[in-house]
């Protein structure tokens, strides 16, 4: 037995309200398997498992609000299949599972497993799940209450929706699409949704119902960790200007071979001459914790993504020194749509090893950035402008980009920074290698 914890999905969360569960007791699953939506300060988030096994107890109702580290449910090592037995054919035991859980715990959640340390967690009351709320005259499941906040707002019959959750069980997905095919000119008059019994309806705790009341508590979330970074981090700065241009002549005439909708921006080339870089000096890419600089096991990306109505959030693009730029290109252009549409995995907002922003689209030169705690650098881009430039006793115009970095003076020096700038500036000027 082991023990599901609520993760850490940044250094500014505390606490999570689980909206929904996406399994059910008795349920196999596997490593990466979405098990949950969770609400926080900046988005929902889809939580993943981080192990096989099979859901053997939920402990904490939809709706409720648990710090970081609860113990969300129990999770049981996955049966063994007998030698020469059909899977089909073997049972599960019916023997009952002990009172009281193994007093093995789980793996440290999601931040840990990136290098972060595990947050004390305080004892638990483990309530028993709530009875599922069927809707009435439906034999196909029951809605989550994300799902029915979302019939209620949309005007959606859930009595209509067919459900693809566990058990036929009804997400705020398929409410959504059962709201976009209600608009169609053939579809039939909407009916007011059924009316929840109150003494079933589960208690929800105090979470962002506005787009206003998102943005408030994200900004306080910000601007909570930014002080605190700015406070514990011995932060130093550095800027180097590069030609931009070779990179600029070669995405153009790359861009002529491709498809409009497969052509690359010239953020792709940033990221990848950054994970490159970082590949190359492990000392920027990982953690201070606990008096000590921890190395990342991988190159994850953090990428600064501005939300529609105002807030930031840097969700980490998975092993980007191994991804060409075409992969680069679509892992954005999936984790923006996503970001902005607040359909982002617990993987993707724990597992960033540094952070880069590029304002550029937004007229700045530079950006001098606050470093992401427990992160030590932070690398930023300006804006592509066409500048005098020497080269070789020639003076021309040419396009040239700044960057920037924040790092940690703990975890190192002004001499590893600029070796640092220096080795995206290399890596910018071999464009068809990266």
């Amino acid at each position: 037995m082991s023990e599901f914890l609520m993760p850490s999905l940044g250094a500014d969360m505390e606490a999570g309200t689980l909206l929904e569960w996406y399994v059910k007791p008795g349920a196999a699953v596997k490593r990466g398997d979405i098990v949950a939506l969770v609400d926080t300060s900046k988005a929902e988030i889809e939580i993943e498992i981080f192990e096989d096994g099979v859901i053997d107890e939920l402990l904490v109702p939809e709706g409720a609000r648990v710090p970081v580290g609860t113990a969300l449910a129990i999770v049981r090592a996955p049966e063994p299949t007998a030698v020469g037995a059909n899977p089909a054919t073997v049972e599960a035991p019916t023997e009952s599972r002990p009172s009281e859980p193994e007093s093995t715990l789980a793996a440290a959640p999601a931040a840990a497993a990136a290098g972060a340390a595990p947050p004390l967690r305080a004892p638990v009351t483990r309530a028993a799940p709530p009875p599922p709320h069927r809707i009435r005259g439906d034999h196909r499941g029951h809605a989550s209450p994300v799902a029915r906040r979302a019939a209620s707002n949309l005007g959606v019959d859930l009595a209509a929706v067919v459900g693809t959750g566990p058990d036929g069980a009804i997400r705020k997905a398929d409410v959504e699409r059962a709201a976009v095919a209600s608009r169609s000119p053939v579809a039939a008059p909407i009916e007011a949704p059924p009316v929840v019994p109150a003494e079933t309806a589960p208690v929800q705790a105090p979470r962002a119902t506005t787009a206003g009341d998102r943005q408030a508590l994200m900004r306080e979330a910000i601007g909570a960790l930014m002080a605190r970074s700015k406070r514990e981090i011995p932060h130093y700065y550095l800027q180097l200007e590069i030609d931009f241009s070779k990179s600029l002549d070669w995405l153009h005439a790359d861009n002529l071979k491709r498809s409009v909708e497969d052509r690359l921006l010239p953020s792709a080339l940033l990221l990848s001459a950054v994970a490159r870089a970082v590949a190359e000096m492990p000392e920027m890419n990982g953690f201070w914790l606990d008096g000590a600089f921890r190395p990342a096991t991988g190159v994850h990306l953090g990428v600064a993504i501005s939300l529609r109505g105002g807030g930031l959030i840097a969700p980490a693009l998975h092993d980007a020194d191994r991804k060409s730029l075409e992969e680069i290109m679509r892992g954005v252009r999936d984790l923006v749509q996503r970001a902005r549409a607040g359909r982002l995995r617990s993987s993707e907002m724990s597992d960033p090893t540094i952070t880069v922003t590029n304002l550029g689209d937004r007229g700045v030169d530079l950006v001098h950035g606050v470093i992401y705690p427990p992160q030590v650098a932070l690398v930023g881009f300006g804006a592509v402008r066409e500048r005098a430039w020497a080269a070789d006793g020639m003076l021309g115009v040419r396009s040239t980009v700044v960057a920037t970095l924040a790092a940690d003076h703990r975890a190192g020096d002004g001499h590893a920074g600029s070796r640092f700038l220096t080795l995206i500036e290399r890596h910018l000027q071999e464009p068809e290698e990266l």
